[in-house]
């Protein structure tokens, strides 16, 4: 299990606790919400399970190193993002009809990028999508509501996990 809670003073970073271990992280730019909502900016209170990953084998060779499924981010995959499309909060390829998020970035934030299971079994339109536990910018900014951690942490963390893992974000 790994645990995440808000930083005190700056509801938009927290802590990650992976057994003994403190990792600094980005959390969402709404803090940690119990009412989650598309576009809210919010990190979803609760626990979620680690479904799988992505990531860029150009760009972050850590990847392989984990029992969790991973696939290669290719430039046509998106993530939908539309609460009526019949693929919301799920990967999608672009070009797509809908509003998708590109999961091949620029700014290097998806090189390592974990599913949660929020909103996925069981889709509730406008409860959130794309909440991912990925790379965080250097300098720790807000998140869409997803957790984020460095490139070197998420190396050390990876070979921990599996798809039994579970982020539980607290308050």
């Amino acid at each position: 299990m790994l645990t995440v809670r808000a930083r005190p003073g700056n509801a938009s970073q927290g802590f990650l606790q992976a057994g003994g271990l403190v990792f600094f992280c980005a959390l969402g730019r709404g803090g940690i919400s119990a009412g989650k909502r598309e576009g809210d900016g919010a990190t979803p209170l609760g626990s979620m399970r680690i479904l799988s990953g992505y990531f860029r084998g150009d760009r972050f060779s850590g990847a392989r190193k984990t029992r969790l499924a991973m696939a290669p981010i290719g430039p046509d995959l998106g993530w939908c993002e539309v609460p009526d499309d019949r693929n919301y909060n799920r990967p999608v390829k672009i070009p797509y009809g809908a509003s998708h998020e590109r999961m091949r970035r620029a700014d290097r934030l998806y090189d390592a990028c974990l599913v949660l299971d929020w909103n996925i079994a069981s889709r509730r339109r406008g409860r959130g999508s794309a909440i991912f536990f990925h790379l965080a910018r250097p300098d720790f900014t807000p998140t869409q509501g997803c957790v984020a951690v460095t490139a070197r942490t998420m190396a050390r963390l990876l070979p921990l996990l599996s798809d039994r893992t579970v982020v539980k974000v607290v308050r």
